[in-house]
C-alpha cells in the first residue's frame, strides 16, 4: 500500500512539472521573455536582502540586482501566488510586456517561477519613480525642471499612445499614475507596472467589468459602470500631467484638512474670477514657460473631462502637445460642472457642446 501511494504520488509530482515546463515552453515560444533560474536572482538580489529593496507596490516587493552571469542591474519584483490576483497581474506583465518593445515602456527582462513564488525581472530604472520627485518629504530628490517635467510627459503620452493605437492590439493599461512611471538614466519616464493591463482587438470593445485602478486618476463612468475604455486611460493620463505640473497627488487634503481632487481643484481655481490657470503650477517651479504651462494644465482638463466622448485620443493629445493642433476652446459650461457624476445622469447641451472637433485620433 505504501508503495502505491508513493507512486501515486510521484506521477501526480512529474504530472504538475511536465505542465508547467510546457506553459514555459509556450510562454517562450509566444513572448520570448527568458525564464531565470530562482538561484541566479537570488543570487543577484543578495538573498533578497533588505538593503537592495527599491520599494513596495500593490502585490509585490521589487529588489535591485546585479546578473552575475553579464554585470547587468535588474530589477526583480517578488510576487506572492497566494492569491488568484496575484497570478493573474503575474501572468498579464509576461503576455503583455513580453512582447512590448518601446522607448518609453519599461522592459520586461525575464521571468522566474519557484514554489509558491513568482518572481519578475525588468531593466533596472537609475532613477526611480516618478513620484518620489513629486511628492518626497525629503531633500534627497531634486525639484524637477519645468523641461524635465515635459520632456516626461511627452514620453509617457507617446508610449500610451502605441498602447492604444500603434500596437498590433489595444493594450488598456488602467492604472497610469506618477507612482508607475520611472526614470532612466536620462530621465525619459517609462510606463510600468502592467499587472492591471488588459488586451483586447483593434475595432472590439474592452471587456473589461469591474473597477480598477487608483482614486484620483478613476474616470466617473468607471466607478458608475466598470467599463475599461481607451478613454478611461485618457482620463487617467490628463489627471496625471495634472500632477505632474501641478506637483500635488490627484487626491489629498487641502491646508483645512479638506478632501481636493486636484482635477476639480484645477478647475475651480481657472473658474473664479481673479485667478489664471497657471496659478496651479507647482510653487516650487521659480521657471517655467507660461504658454507651455497653460498648453499642458488645459490638455489635462480637456483629457480628464467628465464626458467620454469630449476626451481626445492620444495621437490628438501627441499633435497638441508637438503643438500641431491648436487646444480647443474651453465654454463657461466645462467651467461651471460642480458635480461630475451628475453630468453621466443628465448632460445639459451648454456641456455636451463644450468640446468640439475631437472625433480625430480617437
Amino acid at each position: 500500500l505504501a508503495g502505491i501511494i508513493i507512486a501515486c504520488l510521484l506521477i501526480r509530482r512529474w504530472r504538475k512539472t511536465r505542465h508547467e515546463e510546457r506553459t514555459d515552453q509556450d510562454w517562450k515560444a509566444e513572448l520570448g521573455p527568458r525564464r531565470f533560474a530562482y538561484k541566479d536572482l537570488r543570487r543577484a538580489t543578495h538573498g533578497f536582502h533588505e538593503m537592495q529593496l527599491l520599494g513596495k507596490g500593490g502585490f509585490g516587493q521589487v529588489y535591485r540586482g546585479v546578473l552575475a552571469s553579464s554585470g547587468i542591474d535588474i530589477a526583480v519584483k517578488r510576487v506572492s501566488s497566494d492569491s488568484r490576483q496575484g497570478l493573474t497581474e503575474f501572468t498579464a506583465e509576461i503576455i503583455i510586456l513580453g512582447r512590448i518593445r518601446h522607448r518609453n515602456l519599461v522592459r520586461l527582462v525575464g521571468y522566474c517561477r519557484h514554489k509558491d513564488e513568482l518572481l519578475l525581472v525588468y531593466e533596472y530604472m537609475p532613477n526611480g519613480s516618478l513620484d518620489s520627485y513629486l511628492h518626497a518629504q525629503t531633500s534627497s530628490h531634486v525639484t524637477l525642471s519645468w523641461p524635465q517635467r515635459l520632456h516626461i510627459i511627452k514620453g509617457v503620452a507617446s508610449g500610451l499612445l502605441y498602447l492604444h493605437e500603434d500596437w498590433e492590439q489595444v493594450v488598456l493599461h488602467r492604472d497610469i499614475k506618477a507612482s508607475n512611471i520611472l526614470l532612466d538614466g536620462e530621465m525619459n519616464g517609462r510606463l510600468g507596472d502592467f499587472g492591471l493591463a488588459r488586451l483586447h482587438d483593434h475595432g472590439a470593445d474592452a471587456h473589461t467589468t469591474h473597477v480598477a485602478g487608483t482614486r484620483g486618476y478613476l474616470a466617473p463612468e468607471l466607478t458608475r459602470f466598470g467599463k475599461a475604455t481607451k478613454a478611461t486611460d485618457v482620463y487617467a493620463f490628463g489627471a496625471f500631467i495634472l500632477e505632474v505640473t501641478c506637483g500635488r497627488r490627484s487626491v489629498g487634503l487641502n491646508v483645512r484638512g479638506e478632501l481636493l481632487v486636484l482635477v476639480q481643484w484645477v478647475r475651480n481655481t481657472w473658474a473664479s474670477c481673479s485667478g489664471l490657470i497657471v496659478d496651479t503650477v507647482d510653487p516650487r517651479l521659480d521657471d517655467f514657460v507660461t504658454n507651455e504651462a497653460e498648453l499642458v494644465l488645459k490638455l489635462g482638463l480637456l483629457c480628464s473631462h467628465p464626458l467620454p466622448a469630449a476626451r481626445p485620443g492620444m495621437r490628438l493629445v501627441m499633435h497638441y502637445l508637438d503643438g500641431d493642433l491648436p487646444l480647443p476652446e474651453f465654454s463657461p459650461g466645462y467651467l461651471n460642472i460642480t458635480d461630475v457624476d451628475q453630468v453621466l445622469d443628465e448632460v445639459p447641451p451648454s456641456v455636451s457642446n463644450t468640446i468640439t472637433g475631437l472625433s480625430g485620433g480617437r
